[in-house]
């Protein structure tokens, strides 16, 4: 009995591992072929593996592209200090944070297209991603709400606008910017958005010297 439950689970170690290699892997190809480049077939041979060996680990390739783009989630949410293990960090510079995964959304082409045309199709309640994105768009606001309210709080954002409308605001923008640039590859996602923070910081509309003073602490901190 016991060297059954080892096997299983070891074997269910295994499968997990695996898992992660082929989201992993995912994300590289579409990032680099396009989402029209990244098919099943493509994506099986990256790991190794029959198309069918591949869908084994997924129930289907709307729930494979629905793990990928959680992957990436993970992935951006660490890489650019917006979140951890336990949830959103409580003191992470929003902004830099924010923009940080704008910009590298601009260096994957084709995840932005993968995120956008399954948005869309996720609109349907019966599709694989619908969950993932209703879920995601919550926990993206309340997140967003949570930093924007100790900002308007320390008096650094203006509080006109309640916090959790203002989040809905920040998440409509940058989607329908990544919608945009698809279709127009010379706009700037990351200096529009910046623009939007300017325009509801307290500290940039209290004189042109703070303005300038906040402006080039930015940029010298992301140069």
């Amino acid at each position: 009995m016991a060297e059954g439950r080892k096997e299983r689970r070891g074997s269910y170690a295994k499968g997990v591992a695996k898992r992660e290699e082929i989201l992993e892997r995912a994300l590289d190809v579409i990032a680099r072929e396009g989402y029209r480049g990244a098919s099943i077939k493509e994506l099986a041979e990256e790991v190794g593996l029959s198309q069918a060996g591949l869908l084994h680990y997924f129930d289907s390739k709307e729930e494979l592209f629905t793990a990928i783009l959680r992957k990436r989630d993970e992935i951006d949410s660490a890489n650019f200090g917006l979140a951890d293990d336990d949830g959103p960090v409580e003191g992470v510079d929003l902004r830099e944070g924010y923009l940080g995964v704008i910009r590298h959304n601009a260096e994957v082409p084709g995840l932005v297209q993968l995120f956008a045309r399954l948005s869309v199709d996720a609109s349907d309640p019966d599709h694989a991603a619908h969950d993932f994105f209703v879920a995601r768009g919550k926990t993206l606001r309340t997140a967003f709400a949570a930093a924007i309210a100790a900002q308007q709080a320390a008096g650094e954002l203006s509080d006109r606008v309640d916090p959790d409308t203002l989040a809905r605001i920040f998440q409509a923008v940058a989607d329908g910017l990544q919608v945009q640039w698809m279709l127009e590859p010379d706009v700037d996602m990351a200096g529009t958005i910046d623009s939007l923070f300017t325009a509801l910081d307290t500290r940039a509309a209290a004189g042109p010297d703070a303005g300038t003073d906040t402006e080039a602490g930015r940029h010298g901190a992301a140069s």
